[in-house]
């Protein structure tokens, strides 16, 4: 099983997801950890290499979060938020970038 390292903010932002977006979004998690794609996903190249999005959607809003697959031991999840345009904001984009950056 893979380890997850929440990087910055990103547990506490993962925390403050509604009740269902956090069940839904831990679910993919674990998918990840069990080396298991999570049910619905995107690449995100502009954050990163590698960098994906998990993409929840629930009746409380739609939600993201952005994680990198370093290794066959690790996951780094890079940014958790609520998406309320149908464009990723680029402050989102940008911050996902600096947590990139810092596990590089």
């Amino acid at each position: 099983m893979k380890a997850i390292y929440f990087v910055g903010g990103s547990r506490e932002d993962l925390r403050d997801f509604p009740k269902s977006a956090k069940h839904e979004a831990g679910v993919d998690l674990m998918r990840l950890q069990n080396g298991l794609e999570p049910r619905n996903w995107k690449p995100m190249p502009t954050v990163g290499k590698g960098t994906r999005e998990i993409r929840e959607r629930v009746a409380e809003g739609i939600f993201r979060v952005f994680y990198v697959v370093e290794s066959a031991e690790a996951v780094y999840v890079l940014h958790a938020f609520q998406k309320k345009t149908q464009k990723t904001s680029q402050a989102d984009i940008d911050l996902g970038k600096d947590r990139y950056k810092s596990i590089r």
